[in-house]
């Protein structure tokens, strides 16, 4: 079989791994991003493609490479990234440059798409929709059987149309209520201290406030801590507003959630059934399944690896 290596670079760390064809990942490593310039990022990423390399063995097809933002996918120029602060960055010609393989970049949550549609719980559907909720909302789309990618190459980016446009917080992107900044694992951490002042006993905060998680939100909430109970009503009021608005946009047969906070699996998906329900309007009430992503955090190697074997963005083969 064909291989590929496999890079999904994201906000705090970067990954690489070495797929063979059958979505198979083999060897697998991660570098932590302390320094988010141009050249460090690029520095950090043939680091962790020259380990993968090394596993892999001589026979590699292709590199393939997920970064957060809108990316010239003929280019692999990253044209805006909020989360790295880059404009018109050229990940693809400095990559290039480093190895002999051919290389291809693309919006990392498309990637994560085309690895969850192709190998995941996207499998055997033809309108499907990945989210990934994580440092921020991640977004795919699949139509017909096909990725969409729009005129330039933008479609897919859900989290950034706004719910909260007159009362929510500010976005990296500058506007008001994005869905990104609302119902992301950092929009969790931003509605727990949104609601401190309600909450002067709470000792959601008491300690080590810089690194308050939203995993330790949710587990609280589980435990029935008033104050992340509140945050999670409000976090999943935010979700359910913006699946539902994808419901309407697109209507899927299924939408996957995937990144970190879906490890908060049935505690989240059962919470924002009823509310997504009470919100769709013109399209069939419960016609659109709401489940956790299969993949986990290999959905954006998977998917970038898959774009490598392919020669580019494709749901074909």
């Amino acid at each position: 079989m064909r291989t590929a290596i496999g890079v999904d670079l994201g906000g705090s760390h970067t990954a690489a791994g070495v797929l063979t064809e059958d979505g198979t990942i083999h060897a697998q490593h991660e570098l932590d991003l302390d320094d988010l310039s141009f050249d460090s990022v690029v520095d950090a990423v043939v680091q962790v493609v020259g380990l993968a390399l090394a596993d892999a063995g001589p026979n590699v097809s292709a590199i393939g490479v997920g970064s957060p933002g809108n990316v010239q996918a003929q280019t692999g120029t990253i044209l805006y990234s909020p989360n790295f602060g880059w404009k018109d960055a050229p990940l693809g010609k400095a990559l290039r440059k480093k190895f002999k393989q051919p290389l291809y970049v693309a919006n990392d949550a498309r990637c994560a798409t085309l690895g969850e549609y192709t190998f995941g719980c996207g499998r055997g559907t033809k309108n499907f929709v990945l989210l990934t909720l994580g440092t921020g909302i991640g977004g795919g789309i699949v139509g017909e059987g096909e990725l969409l990618l729009g005129s330039s190459f933008g479609a897919g980016e859900v989290g950034h149309h706004q719910i909260r446009a007159d009362s929510g917080f500010t976005c990296t992107c500058g506007k008001i209520g994005c869905f990104e900044v609302q119902a992301s694992g950092t929009g969790l951490i931003r509605h727990a201290f949104a609601l401190e002042p309600s909450f002067p006993r709470s000792s959601l905060l008491d300690s080590a406030r810089d690194a308050l998680s939203s995993k330790r939100i949710r587990k609280a909430a589980q435990a029935g801590d008033p104050h992340a109970l509140a945050a999670w009503k409000n976090f999943v009021s935010d979700l359910s507003i913006g699946l539902a608005n994808v419901i309407a946009f697109v209507n899927p047969e299924l939408i996957a959630l995937g990144g970190g906070v879906s490890s908060a699996g049935a505690f989240m998906v059962d919470a924002v059934r009823p509310e997504v329900d009470r919100l769709t309007t013109m399209v069939p009430k419960g016609t659109t399944r709401i489940e956790i992503a299969k993949l986990g955090n290999d959905a954006g190697q998977v998917g970038a690896g898959i774009m490598a074997l392919r020669g580019g963005l494709t749901t074909h083969g």
